[in-house]
């Protein structure tokens, strides 16, 4: 089953059990994959609502964060119920050593010798990473493996 028909079930499945706080959660969801298929006018894949659900994690994130710092304990923890209701539709998140073990793959496929290749690297990684570890993070990675001199 797609992630796309996974969130539809899931949506009737709180419907169903009178789950009024995931309810929303998934509804703002649904609402966001449908806003992005209105805007580029197709159906969107697992990739593309992964994409979605991402963008959606990190504005949690930053809404936790800014309201944490407000004193508005009651609005953080109703970001923080959404943001475990999205995490669930995430993939299993990569580990360091696989996350390191791509970026030397890359590395090696590409032939990338120096921080000058980093935007070849990023390009073969950025797709199968997307969604399963924090760009930013691979990004100083293979910043971090292509300053180092070759071994």
């Amino acid at each position: 089953m797609t992630l796309r028909a996974t969130i539809q079930e899931d949506m009737k499945a709180a419907m169903r059990s009178r789950e009024a706080e995931r309810l929303a959660a998934i509804r703002l969801l649904w609402s966001a994959v449908k806003q992005r298929e209105v805007d580029e006018r197709k159906e969107l894949g697992d990739a593309e609502v992964t994409a979605v659900i991402d963008r959606m994690i990190k504005q949690r994130r930053d809404s936790i964060a800014q309201f944490e710092q407000g004193g508005r304990a009651d609005l953080a923890a109703k970001e923080q119920q959404e943001l475990a209701v999205l995490q669930a539709y995430m993939p299993q998140a990569l580990t360091q050593a696989e996350v390191d073990a791509a970026v030397e793959a890359a590395i090696a496929s590409t032939g990338a010798a120096s921080a000058a290749d980093m935007g070849k690297v990023m390009a073969l990684l950025k797709p199968q990473l997307a969604g399963r570890t924090d760009l930013a993070k691979v990004s100083a990675t293979v910043k971090a493996r292509l300053a180092q001199p070759a071994a």
